[in-house]
């Protein structure tokens, strides 16, 4: 049975990046679809596939299931043998924990970080809100990584890349993009991720994009030669 991503524009949709680069990793085969996102008609588009209007949707035959971290339960469930979560059941436990808190949290990071792999890194200054949510990001993944990822064979959270990594994919690509101060372990971690030819793929088809959210462009309008 085929399955097909519903996915938002790959250079800004964060939550699109998670399902997509787990089934990368997973070695799953699949087909996509990118909708443009906050162009007219982009909200019919995706209600085509999903009622709550927005991306990423997995169409798994006649199932439609939205929400990142709901699509990872999804294919974790469908395809066991992808580990998309560890084997051992306290480091699973763990990586849902850990899964679910970027799903509901990290507000402002999101909200004055927004994911843009086009842009050029350099430092953006931010407030002790959004450094609150860095610092707390940078202690779990240096707890998952000293409990449960080394000594397993694998540079990522829990060794080998789970659905956790993820989860937190899209922050990596926040961090290098406003060039926050990050300990040494966070960049380790980092150009762990950024290292991943799923990576490159989907930034490589991001810089190819034509359209630019000015609400995501911190240096609009000096951006892409507007």
């Amino acid at each position: 049975m085929s399955l097909t991503l519903i996915l938002g524009n790959k250079n800004y949709s964060s939550w699109s990046l998670r399902p997509w680069i787990a089934m990368k990793m997973a070695g799953l085969d699949f087909d996509e679809k990118v909708i443009q996102l906050y162009e007219p008609g982009s909200r019919e588009q995706v209600l085509r596939y999903s009622p709550a209007a927005k991306v990423p949707v997995l169409i798994d035959g006649e199932d439609r299931i939205w929400e990142s971290l709901a699509i990872l339960e999804h294919l974790a469930d469908r395809f066991p043998d992808a580990r998309l979560w560890p084997a051992e059941s306290a480091a699973r436990s763990h990586a849902r924990v850990v899964s679910a808190e970027m799903h509901a949290g990290f507000r402002a990071l999101r909200r004055n970080c927004p994911m843009n792999l086009w842009l050029p890194p350099k430092p953006r200054p931010q407030g002790d809100e959004v450094m609150r949510d860095v610092r707390r990001i940078e202690a779990i993944w240096a707890d998952c990584r000293a409990r449960f990822g080394q000594g397993s064979g694998g540079p990522f959270l829990f060794g080998a890349f789970t659905a956790a990594d993820a989860m937190y994919a899209p922050v990596v690509a926040r961090f290098y993009g406003f060039d926050i101060p990050l300990s040494q372990s966070t960049q380790s971690y980092m150009d762990a991720v950024m290292a991943l030819p799923a990576w490159h793929e989907w930034r490589d088809a991001a810089l190819k994009e034509p359209w630019v959210m000015q609400q995501n462009e911190p240096d609009w309008p000096l951006v892409r030669g507007v």
